[in-house]
């Protein structure tokens, strides 16, 4: 065992060779590191070995890559591995294969060779540093056996800078005051599923209520008064010293999308529940009230309408969405009646804007930015604005083999060109982006030229004026494709929400509090919507992201993230919590 004061004080011979193991057969990386002593925190540390590793040579990287034993493989077999990965690869229970197991693991090894040219590298321990079980090894192996070479080799060494975290952890004797509960308590939550297969909690089923009782549960034991509202919104307050002083909210949603992730969205709600507990147990209050929630409803699953919830809270919930009906006829009014709800209650939910400092909301990244950056955490600068319409387009089914190719009004062709232009047009500006998510060919028959197409549109940025701009293009690009065509145009807006940009003065306190964890800050927009964007109709707002693993996959079962990230981003937002200056 070292502690950070000795590593940053020893001669660099002293440094290397303490930190020889972390990262396996390779010296030279602690070696170039010690120049850059001192380290402020661990995380500092970890980025700073992290860092030298990425501007390596490919050679070198591959070396690293190579130095690594494969899973279950000959070395593991003989006793030949490292101690650090002996236990890593015991941790999983590679060293108990069955015969079975040791085949199908003996041919991945083989294949993923002769695919890439280097081993298959995964930290075994997985993201809480428990360990993965043999068949999440098996299935991740094979999974990733589809990628690209380059993909790889980038995924390759994220696991082997997990790997070396995890080790440092040890030798540092790092303990989580967050990261592990967060972890722990999503999994207990990632089990209650409407579906036996994957995660699916929608608007005020079993599901639905079962969460809310158990966040609210936690809330009390960490300290705070906790009541679910009569939206369904689960509401924890740690109450200031002065009871007239203002609040500050934090939170985000609790339920998901169909076999959606464990983090999204439950992330925001249970890291600063375990801040309270922390704070709590220390005897220790804020200068503030602090009102964590865990809003209702975000995803639109169940009743198509999202940020029910959030809506609540700022007094825009539409009454009139009461009626709406979910696929099994049963209205939004009669789920809340169910669930023990009294719908005329949800106006008094409310807000006051005058009693509230802010809301900063902390939320899982959804994307790969900040894993190729290599950063643990994000400053959002704005969550994107979206438009989004539906297109009907019209031309004239005929035979495939009669009409010649220059007679044709084939609104599939029209709606392929149309695709690409949406994709080229949204290549032209900073944080713009374009999807067709849905096409649809209706009644299409092999032999007939298709006379009707569907496809939706979704246009997002930053910047309303970059967002709007885009639209107006893409609508002139669709007149003028479907006129060259001879197809018609049926278009209808479904969605048109503005962007919420985050408070600078907020923005710039996070900021700080990144920096005070010994990282740099990196400032990032969200193109997805959160429950940020509905606040920020009565106070002002900020959000941290926190890193997304698996390529940035999520609403998805491969959504993931680490214990060491989800416990950075905590010692961040408390910090943030004991910094905090009114705007």
């Amino acid at each position: 065992m070292s502690t950070l004061s000795e590593l940053n004080s020893c001669d660099t011979q002293t440094f290397v060779d303490t930190l020889r193991g972390i990262y396996e057969h390779s010296p030279w990386i602690p070696e170039r590191a010690a120049a850059q002593r001192p380290f402020a925190t661990p995380s500092a540390l970890k980025l700073a070995l992290q860092g030298v590793v990425s501007v390596a040579s490919m050679d070198e990287q591959l070396g690293l890559i190579r130095a690594h034993p494969e899973l279950a493989g000959k070395a593991a077999i003989a006793g030949q591995l490292t101690a650090e990965s002996t236990g890593e690869q015991a941790k999983s229970g590679l060293n108990l294969c069955s015969a079975e197991e040791y085949a199908t693991l003996h041919k991945l090894n083989a294949d993923y060779n002769a695919r890439f040219g280097f081993p298959f590298i995964l930290a075994v321990k997985g993201p809480t540093g428990n360990g993965m079980t043999r068949q999440q090894v098996i299935e991740t192996f094979a999974r990733r056996l589809k990628n690209q070479r380059a993909d790889e080799m980038a995924e390759s060494l994220r696991q082997i800078h997990r790997i070396a975290e995890i080790r440092l952890n040890e030798l540092l004797r790092v303990e989580h005051a967050f990261g592990a509960t967060v972890m722990g308590w999503s999994e207990t939550l990632g089990t209650w599923s409407e579906l036996e297969d994957g995660l699916t909690c929608s608007y005020m089923t079993p599901t639905h209520r079962r969460t809310a009782a158990q966040i609210a549960d936690w809330m009390r034991e960490a300290g705070m008064t906790a009541h679910v509202d009569a939206v369904g919104n689960v509401v924890g307050r740690y109450e200031a010293a002065d009871p007239a002083a203002k609040t500050l909210m934090t939170g985000s949603h609790y339920d998901t999308v169909r076999d959606g992730g464990k983090y999204d969205g439950r992330l925001g709600i249970l890291l600063p529940i375990a801040i309270v507990r922390h704070l709590h147990a220390r005897g220790e209050r804020l200068p503030f009230h602090l009102e964590v929630v865990g809003f209702a409803e975000e995803e639109g699953v169940r009743f198509k309408s999202t940020f029910l919830g959030s809506n609540a809270i700022t007094g825009h919930f539409d009454m009139a969405q009461l009626d709406q009906v979910d696929a099994d006829g049963v209205t939004m009014r009669q789920a809340l009646a169910d669930g023990g709800h009294d719908v005329t209650a949800i106006p008094a939910i409310a807000r006051d804007p005058a009693s509230l400092l802010g809301f900063v909301e902390v939320h899982i990244e959804q994307g790969p930015v900040l894993l190729e950056k290599g950063l643990p955490v994000g400053v959002v600068t704005a969550i994107a604005g979206s438009s989004r319409y539906l297109v009907g387009l019209t031309g004239l089914a005929s035979h495939a083999g009669t009409t010649p190719m220059n007679m044709r009004k084939d609104a599939a062709a029209c709606a392929a060109e149309i695709v690409l232009m949406v994709e080229a047009r949204c290549q032209q500006g900073d944080s713009l982006v374009g999807t067709v998510g849905q096409l649809e060919v209706p009644n299409g028959s092999v032999n007939v030229i298709p006379g009707h197409c569907n496809l939706s549109l979704d246009i997002r940025a930053a910047s309303d004026e970059t967002r709007l701009a885009a639209v107006r293009d893409i609508l002139e690009g669709i007149d003028a494709i479907c006129a060259r065509r001879q197809v018609e145009a049926a278009i209808r807006q479904v969605v048109s929400a503005s962007a919420a940009p985050c408070a600078p003065w907020m923005m710039d306190q996070l900021g700080a509090a990144v920096r005070r964890a010994g990282l740099p800050r990196y400032d990032l927009p969200s193109g997805a919507g959160h429950d940020a964007m509905a606040m920020a109709k009565i106070t002002d707002v900020a959000m941290l992201f926190t890193r997304c693993g698996n390529g940035g996959i999520s609403h998805n079962r491969l959504e993931t993230m680490t214990a060491d990230d989800a416990e950075v981003a905590g010692q961040v937002l408390l910090d943030f919590f004991r910094a905090f200056q009114a705007g």
